[in-house]
């Protein structure tokens, strides 16, 4: 299974039109293959909104996305509203949950780590080991290492129901030596996005 991520940057003052436009136009797109997950930024990066799909193969992927342009009702006419366009392409993390409809937030943040070259078994490694403990506190979306698109990262999507249920938990993690994974890390940059889900996103 791969996951395509969509980020789109979008004018200021033209969020709710993009919403209109993209959530009219979603229907005749899921007669193809289902949207996964869309999420608009709220503290980070702003203006960006980032829609997630999944397919079993690269593969499957153009087929789909051709089939739905053939037949003329994708993409929706957003054209005007986008700034930027990026496309990466994701593989699940061997601790990764199912990315499947949830109502687990409103707030999600998501975390993209750069990690050295050839480090990502020792994520998976030390994730496997600590993950538990920190599930337990707040669900982890998903994660996921880059295939297509900037290399060697790490991302991961946790939901909260508020910002300071954030706050607690990773103040609660830390204190108590859940998280983090303890010892060296092979991280070498990081950045972190706050994001509400779009009202037709199967996650929220």
């Amino acid at each position: 299974m791969i996951y395509e991520f969509r980020t789109y940057t979008i004018k200021p003052r033209s969020m709710p039109e993009f919403l209109k436009t993209f959530g009219e136009a979603l229907p005749g797109r899921e007669e193809h293959s289902k949207l996964t997950a869309f999420w608009l930024t709220e503290i980070g990066p702003l203006n960006q909104v980032i829609h997630v799909w999944g397919y079993e193969d690269t593969g499957e992927r153009a087929r789909i996305r051709a089939e739905a342009a053939a037949a003329g009702k994708w993409p929706p006419k957003t054209g005007h509203l986008i700034v930027d366009m990026k496309s990466e392409i994701m593989i699940p993390a061997a601790c990764s949950p199912e990315l499947k409809p949830a109502e687990i937030g409103p707030y999600f943040e998501m975390r993209s780590y750069i990690i050295k070259p050839g480090s990502g078994p020792k994520m998976d490694e030390r994730w496997a080991e600590f993950l538990p403990g920190r599930v337990a506190m707040s669900p982890l979306v998903g994660a996921f290492t880059s295939d297509i698109g900037d290399l060697n990262q790490w991302v991961h999507i946790w939901a909260y129901n508020s910002l300071d249920q954030r706050m607690a938990v990773r103040d609660k993690a830390k204190a108590g030596g859940i998280w983090p994974p303890p010892g060296d890390s092979p991280v070498i940059h990081q950045e972190s996005k706050i994001m509400l889900a779009a009202p037709f996103s199967p996650i929220k």
